[in-house]
């Protein structure tokens, strides 16, 4: 998701020297662009777990698949910890199969349970214990004081990049400094990497699932104008 936000600086006190009576265009513009990028660990994952059941009875096989989640739900909540290790149900999906001459055959259905949280090795140990699920994917994200911190950090060194050149460019076309004119600040969202199960070594008896987060890379660009001045 991408982060966007403009601040806009009218150079109203350039109205002399920038702008004409007539109000032409300014002159002595300098467009330019700089960008910084923070490197952080990603600290926050998620397990998705699900089970998925067929059967001719929608009503027998809609109690399977919640004896499931009850049998996983039940465990898991005892290893819950605020923060470090969140439970909570997933998708809960039920639907009927049709042969290829279009009569009903049967049922089939799909149920989730979801670990997140800042412990990871936790929550790859208690995946490894829910033997009535099975892994489905793995996701890994910023929390988002993490995120704010990284763009925070990025922002500062992108402005301070920006007007390093505009300094420098505006003494190399023979100007004493500049005025910012306009200035767009954005920022991109790092992507989340998310694993399948059929990726993963899948998860049986109680073996911790082997996770590794990496890093994710938060950047910050700066666009924008400047009115050199004598």
């Amino acid at each position: 998701m991408r982060r966007q936000a403009i601040l806009v600086f009218l150079a109203t006190a350039l109205a002399g020297p920038a702008l004409s009576a007539e109000g032409a265009p300014p002159r002595d513009v300098l467009s330019l662009t700089a960008s910084a990028a923070i490197e952080v660990p990603y600290d926050l994952m998620a397990i998705t777990l699900s089970t998925t059941r067929e059967g001719p009875d929608a009503a027998a096989l809609q109690a399977q698949l919640r004896q499931a989640v009850e049998t996983a739900l039940a465990e898991a909540r005892r290893a819950a910890r605020a923060g470090q290790v969140d439970v909570r149900t997933g998708a809960f999906s039920l639907g009927p199969r049709y042969s290829a001459k279009g009569q009903l055959s049967g049922w089939s259905g799909q149920a989730e349970l979801v670990l997140e949280g800042r412990d990871m090795s936790a929550i790859a140990q208690l995946a490894g214990r829910l033997n009535t699920l099975t892994v489905a994917r793995v996701a890994y994200s910023l929390a988002r004081d993490t995120r704010e911190k990284a763009e925070s950090e990025a922002s500062a060194q992108a402005i301070a990049r920006f007007r390093a050149k505009a300094a420098d460019y505006a003494k190399q076309f023979g100007y004493s400094g500049y005025a910012v004119r306009e200035v767009n600040i954005g920022g991109d969202a790092p992507v989340q990497p998310m694993f399948k199960a059929r990726a993963m070594a899948a998860t049986a008896s109680d073996e911790s699932l082997p996770v590794e987060a990496g890093r994710a890379t938060v950047s910050v660009n700066v666009n924008g104008s400047v009115v050199m001045t004598r």
